[in-house]
């Protein structure tokens, strides 16, 4: 019985022709994706006929397993699988830096008028009873206008005032205007040639009086292009106070 079990076996190898294609296609197709599986009938069970059989098969899957194997090994070799590269992120743009509310980027904030008044210790200084003065060249003066200022403090009311600035006529100097920080309504104001100088008065009138505390006068000029010396210039300030008349003067350095 085991010998011709054995010859069949033989037989049936010899006379089995594998279909390369198919078998190549299906191998393909397992390296392609998840093998499906089928559902396989099962075998009646019935004796020796049985056993044959499964004999049989079992001969056949070895005998097909060999050709399979000799088959993925004649398949041309891939090269390996390089994964899609992933996409760099776009650059952002470059923070804005956003301007100061109320500017224009780019611009040059200007310093307040304020800012331009003089302090104690950058201007000429002259003190006489209850009067103290300073007087210095704005610096916001430019190389055809310019402005003087005056800062005078009376630690007294004063009930007779009179203020000169005296801008020399260093060449086209030519009056653009003046202002004070007490009121116009309380002073008679001139501006002339006199002597070489452009000269700006104000005159307490009749009846008014000058609070104590800190006041500001200012001449305003133009001039010839260029930078303007004020070596020239100065001021006197006469007052009649309750200890008595007092008198400052002094000249104008420049501003800071």
């Amino acid at each position: 019985m085991n010998e011709e079990i054995a010859r069949r076996l033989r037989e049936a190898a010899e006379a089995h022709q594998p279909d390369r294609a198919r078998m190549l296609a299906r191998v393909q197709r397992g390296m392609a994706g998840p093998a499906v599986r089928h559902r396989v009938r099962p075998l009646k069970r019935s004796g020796p006929r049985f056993a044959l059989g499964a004999v049989v098969t079992a001969g056949l899957l070895a005998t097909g397993g060999l050709a399979v194997a000799g088959i993925v090994h004649t398949l041309p070799t891939s090269g390996p699988v390089t994964a899609p590269a992933t996409p760099s992120p776009s650059p952002s743009a470059a923070p804005v830096t956003p301007s100061p509310a109320g500017t224009t980027a780019g611009a040059v904030p200007v310093a307040p008028p304020s800012s331009a008044r003089p302090s104690a210790s950058a201007t000429a200084q002259a003190q006489n009873g209850p009067l103290w003065s300073a007087g210095s060249v704005s610096p916001h003066s430019t190389v055809y206008w310019a402005e003087s200022d005056l800062v005078l403090r009376t630690g007294a009311p004063l009930t007779a005032l009179t203020v000169e600035l005296r801008i020399a006529q260093t060449g086209n100097v030519q009056s653009t205007g003046d202002w004070q920080t007490l009121s116009g309504n309380d002073f008679t104001v001139t501006v002339q040639d006199s002597g070489g100088s452009l000269v700006y008065r104000w005159v307490l009138k009749p009846g008014r009086t000058v609070p104590a505390g800190q006041h500001e006068f200012a001449a305003q000029y133009n001039h010839a292009t260029g930078t303007r010396s004020a070596a020239g210039d100065g001021y006197r300030v006469d007052a009649q106070g309750p200890g008595g008349p007092a008198a400052v003067g002094g000249g104008f350095v420049p501003g800071r």
